[in-house]
């Protein structure tokens, strides 16, 4: 498969038609192997309008919404950016010139898309989502979905950090951009998405007696 073919379809057909218009962002995209980061059997569905499997219940986020979450950051070179469960999008911020630590809880994710991060000058660490590791990030983002205002990931913003993320309680969800104040955390909602929930962000249900 011309996988170089590939990224330039889904560049031209799912990234530059939703408004994604940020030159540098599209040129990371036609840069990033997007096949390294998911299961090898599933790399010829990488650049297609799916969610291909990385490992177990974890998806890729498609095309179009990781595009216009990195683009609603901004990232700019030189800038802390923790990755939480988003393997692809820690390597496209790596290529705009972030300095990328990124985060999972999954070690069969780590095995297959470690590799591909080490190789994109990314940290990787292994440890639980819910607590990110350090802090004073200019930039945080998740490719998976969380129930609601993560808190823990706001904390370890610094002022004028952004956090990007779906929240999601039922079917669908919505793609979110938080900024961090010195005196409080703005809300901007920024278009439909549905990637799947985060297991371990999960909530746990609660039984009436």
């Amino acid at each position: 498969m011309d996988f170089a073919a590939a990224r330039k379809q889904m560049v031209d057909a799912q990234v530059r038609v939703n408004d994604v218009t940020n030159r540098a962002l599209q040129a990371a995209l036609l840069t990033v192997p997007r096949e390294r980061f998911c299961a090898a059997e599933r790399a010829f569905a990488a650049y297609a309008e799916v969610q291909p499997e990385i490992a177990g219940d974890r998806r890729l986020m498609l095309p179009r919404d990781v595009s216009k979450l990195l683009q609603a950051l901004d990232i700019q070179p030189g800038e802390q950016v923790l990755a939480l469960a988003a393997p692809y999008a820690a390597a496209v911020a790596a290529q705009l010139g972030g300095v990328v630590t990124a985060q999972d809880d999954d070690a069969a994710v780590l095995a297959i898309v470690g590799e591909g991060l080490t190789e994109a000058g990314v940290t990787v660490v292994e440890a639980p989502l819910a607590t990110p590791h350090g802090g004073d990030y200019d930039v945080i983002l998740s490719e998976g979905a969380v129930p609601g205002r993560p808190e823990a990931w706001l904390a370890a913003l610094k002022p004028g950090g952004r956090l990007a993320v779906v929240e999601r309680q039922g079917p669908g969800g919505r793609a979110v951009l938080y900024v961090r104040g010195r005196e409080g955390v703005s809300r901007r909602e920024l278009f439909d998405a549905a990637p799947p929930m985060l297991a371990a962000l999960r909530p746990v249900p609660a039984f009436e007696f």
